[in-house]
């Protein structure tokens, strides 16, 4: 049985990101990262190491479920986990990422997903985290093929913000080859009036040697009129803060 998301050639198979870096990354792209316990994340912004693993996998009929253990080792010698189910069995047929603090309630999770009960399923022991502080690879993104170019342009011409990103991103982004389009979560915007609207969407670019680069687009109806309104960052932080003062201005 293979596992897809350890065979693509583009993904690197070293990371320099943080123990906290890490962090943020899985929470980007959980889809449930907003039902978390502030108290459990914490202490491991602060980890001096990280080490993930594929825990177990089961594919079928053209589905797939896998989990993945993320452990942080902490200053005192402790060790916390989170719990990462990915899989593709909604009907967009689009990867899907969940992350849990408990085992038992990834199981239940797994439960739920409309998998045959039959289906054969690789089970991995669990590492040693003190004795291998390597990185896993990271999840490789699945990218749309279609014309993303011209995705890429089209999104910086509606793009209405002033510091949107300029000529020189977009002559970059001419040699994209591929695209993907997700609903960013993590932090919530802290929308100060009733009705008021936010949704921050990654676009993600496979280039044509191989390197990713994202724009992130802000949707919003924080303008006089309560029209939807599209602006485009280069990184993340930057669009999280640009909703956070729109934010701020209208409250």
């Amino acid at each position: 049985m293979s596992v897809p998301y350890e065979t693509a050639a583009h993904e690197p198979r070293e990371s320099t990101q943080s123990p906290e870096e890490r962090l943020a990354r899985l929470l980007g792209r959980a889809l449930n990262s907003f039902e978390l316990p502030d108290e459990a994340l914490r202490p491991m912004e602060s980890a001096l190491a990280y080490d993930g693993s594929l825990h177990s996998a089961m594919h079928s009929a053209g589905l797939h479920r896998e989990t993945y253990r993320h452990t942080w080792l902490l200053a005192d010698g402790s060790a916390l986990t989170l719990w990462e189910l990915v899989h593709n069995t909604a009907l967009t047929g689009e990867p899907q990422h969940e992350l849990y603090v408990d085992e038992e309630e990834l199981r239940a999770a797994t439960v739920r997903l409309p998998l045959p009960s039959d289906a054969p399923e690789l089970e991995l022991p669990p590492p040693s985290l003190l004795s291998s502080l390597s990185s896993m690879p990271e999840i490789p993104r699945a990218y749309a093929p279609d014309a993303s170019a011209d995705h890429a342009r089209r999104l910086l011409r509606r793009a209405e913000n002033a510091d949107r990103p300029g000529a020189d991103v977009a002559a970059v982004l001419e040699a994209a080859c591929g695209h993907r389009i997700t609903q960013a979560f993590g932090r919530p915007c802290r929308a100060g009036r009733t009705g008021l609207c936010f949704s921050l969407y990654e676009h993600a670019f496979l280039l044509g040697d191989g390197r990713e680069t994202s724009l992130w687009e802000v949707e919003h109806t924080a303008t006089p009129d309560g029209r939807h309104m599209c602006e485009v960052y280069a990184t993340e932080d930057a669009a999280r803060n640009a909703m956070e003062d729109r934010a701020a201005r209208v409250s």
